[in-house]
């Protein structure tokens, strides 16, 4: 980038009147610093603040490390506040959750109750059914992995029913639990040894 001699003039008069930088680390603890960060935004606003410590203009320095002017500025007004702290990336707050804390533990509590087999016919909650649930009691409509995400956040993990056969004979699973398959190949397999 060729710069002529206006440019030069007009980028130097916006260092100039920059903001101070403490001074209590060096650039080059920075820079080592930098190094060992594992979170790759902060150690760019570390490298951006070297490089504005080793005397480059902010435009350069910002440069240089993958940054803008602006960030580079922002990084500065944080480290100034805030010590090394002001590097890291602040928690973003996010959306409000849907379900008040109130809501989330009736539908925590809904859910370890099961549903009424009578009332409802239902045997076992599927998020469908959840989520129809959900619009009957609080108004609040859901699609079903949205209402996924809710009842992970809730601790509840994803069951499936393993069916049984109505015709199921208690009795012989206990005697094929206490014998096991084992025997009972044994028991078929004796009678072809003996024939040979």
């Amino acid at each position: 980038m060729i710069l002529c001699g206006s440019d030069l003039m007009r980028e130097d008069l916006m260092a100039a009147p920059g903001l101070t930088i403490r001074g209590d680390v060096s650039a080059a603890d920075l820079r080592a610093l930098a190094r060992r960060e594992r979170n790759r935004p902060a150690a760019a606003r570390m490298y951006a603040l070297a490089n504005a410590l080793e005397g480059m203009s902010r435009a350069e320095a910002a440069r240089l490390a993958g940054l803008e002017r602006q960030a580079l500025r922002d990084a500065v007004v944080r480290y100034n506040a805030e010590g090394l702290a002001g590097f890291q990336d602040r928690p973003r707050p996010g959306s409000k959750p849907r379900l008040d804390a109130a809501e989330q533990a009736a539908l925590a509590a809904l859910i370890l109750a099961g549903p009424d087999v009578e009332g409802t016919g239902l045997s076992a909650w599927t998020l469908p059914d959840l989520c129809c649930e959900i619009e009957a009691r609080w108004g609040k409509r859901f699609h079903p992995a949205s209402l996924s995400r809710v009842v992970r956040k809730l601790g509840f993990s994803r069951q499936k029913a393993r069916p049984s056969h109505p015709k199921v004979d208690p009795d012989a699973q206990a005697a094929f639990a206490q014998r096991g398959f084992a025997t009972q190949w044994m028991l078929f397999a004796q009678p072809s040894r003996a024939s040979a």
